[in-house]
C-alpha cells in the first residue's frame, strides 16, 4: 500500500485540519447524490469492519464524473451545508488496476476544505448521513491536481473510493428558541448561515456571571472530559469589539472544560448539543487583571456559543 507523497501531504489530506477563511454553503444544500446509473460500481465490492473499509475490483473502473451508491444508509445528522464538519475513514483504489492506494482515517474538517482539494469526496459525502458506507468512483478531474499527481492519475484515469462517514456534526445550532426576558442582556442577530452578531446595551454589565439559552438542542449534555464542538464569537463589553470568533475563521474549534476560562466552563457544562448560548462574564472568571493581546485586562467578556457536537475520543 502505498503512503501519502510528501508533496501531496503539504496540501493534502493532512493540510485539511488547517484553519482557513470563512467557509460558504456548497452544493449540499440541493441534497442531490451523485447516484450511479451506468452500474460501473456493480463491479466493485466492499467489505470489513466499519473504519476499515476493503475494497476488490474485479474490472477497471473508468468515469467521467463522480458516482456513488450507499452501501450503508446510517441514522445520524445529514451532511446539508459545506460548513459542515465531518469525519470518516477512507480507503482509496487504483480504477485502473485495483491496488490500493490509501487507507486513513481523517481529522474534524469542514466539508468546504475537502472540496477544495477533492471536490469528488465532497460530492460523495454530500447528503449522507453519519453511519453510511459510502461507495463511489471519482476521475481524476475532480481531484486537485496536486492530489491527482500525488497518486499517479493522469487524463482519464479514476479512482474508487469506500468512505464510512462516522462523524457529521450541525452547522450551527438547530435547537428550539429559548424565551428569555433577563433585563440588561446583550441582544444577538443570526446571518442567515447562524454567524452571530451582538449588539450590548447603554447600561453596566451584570457583576456575576449571567448565562441564557438562546437555542435549546435536543443531543446530548455535555460535560467533564468532553472534546466539545462549537463555534464561537466573543466580544469585550466595554468596547464592543469582537476580539475572536470561529465564524471569521471558517471553521470550528474542540474545547474541554478544563482547558477555558472557568466563566465559560460554567456556562458550557451541562448544555445539549444543538443549543446556543448567550454568556457575560465577569473579569473574576475570565481573565481578571491580565491582559491579552486582544483583550484589555478587568474586561466582562461576552460570548455567544454554538454547540455542534462531541468529539469521538482518539483511540490511544
Amino acid at each position: 500500500m502505498r503512503r501519502i507523497p510528501a508533496a501531496l501531504a503539504v496540501i493534502g489530506l493532512s493540510a485539511l485540519t488547517l484553519v482557513g477563511c470563512a467557509s460558504t454553503p456548497g452544493s449540499a444544500a440541493s441534497c442531490d447524490r451523485p447516484a450511479d446509473s451506468s452500474g460501473v460500481l456493480n463491479t466493485v465490492s466492499v467489505s470489513g469492519a466499519v473504519g476499515a473499509p476493503d475494497v476488490t475490483l474485479s474490472a477497471p473502473v473508468y468515469v467521467d464524473h463522480t458516482v456513488a451508491v450507499d452501501e450503508n444508509v446510517g441514522s445520524g445528522p445529514r451532511v446539508t451545508s459545506d460548513m459542515q464538519d465531518v469525519q470518516f475513514a477512507i480507503t482509496i483504489m487504483s480504477g485502473s488496476t485495483g491496488q490500493k492506494i490509501l487507507t486513513s482515517g481523517t481529522q474534524v474538517t469542514p466539508l468546504s476544505k475537502w472540496r477544495e482539494q477533492y471536490a469528488g469526496f465532497a460530492e460523495l459525502m454530500t447528503c449522507a448521513t453519519e453511519g453510511s458506507r459510502i461507495l463511489g468512483a471519482v476521475p481524476a478531474s475532480a481531484l486537485s491536481a496536486p492530489a491527482a499527481q500525488g497518486w499517479g492519475l493522469t487524463g482519464a484515469d479514476s479512482i474508487v473510493v469506500a468512505i464510512d462517514l462516522q462523524k457529521v456534526y450541525l452547522a450551527a445550532a438547530d435547537g428550539t428558541p429559548q424565551y428569555n426576558d433577563r433585563r440588561g442582556m446583550p441582544s444577538v442577530v443570526l446571518a442567515p448561515n447562524g454567524t452571530p452578531g451582538i449588539i450590548i446595551p447603554d447600561t453596566a454589565p451584570p457583576s456575576e456571571l449571567a448565562v441564557e439559552v438562546l437555542k435549546k438542542g435536543d443531543g446530548p449534555a455535555v460535560g467533564d472530559g468532553d472534546q466539545i464542538r462549537i463555534n464561537y464569537t466573543g466580544v469585550t463589553w466595554a468596547d464592543r469589539k469582537v476580539f475572536d470568533s470561529t465564524w471569521d475563521k471558517g471553521a470550528s474549534t474542540a474545547v474541554t472544560l478544563d482547558a477555558v476560562v472557568p466563566g465559560f466552563a460554567q456556562a458550557l457544562k451541562g448544555q445539549t448539543v444543538g443549543s446556543q448560548i448567550l454568556v457575560v462574564i465577569p473579569p473574576t472568571l475570565g481573565y481578571g487583571d491580565k491582559a491579552t493581546s486582544s483583550i484589555p485586562a478587568g474586561s466582562t467578556l461576552v460570548f455567544v456559543i454554538d454547540v455542534l457536537g462531541v468529539d469521538t475520543p482518539t483511540a490511544p
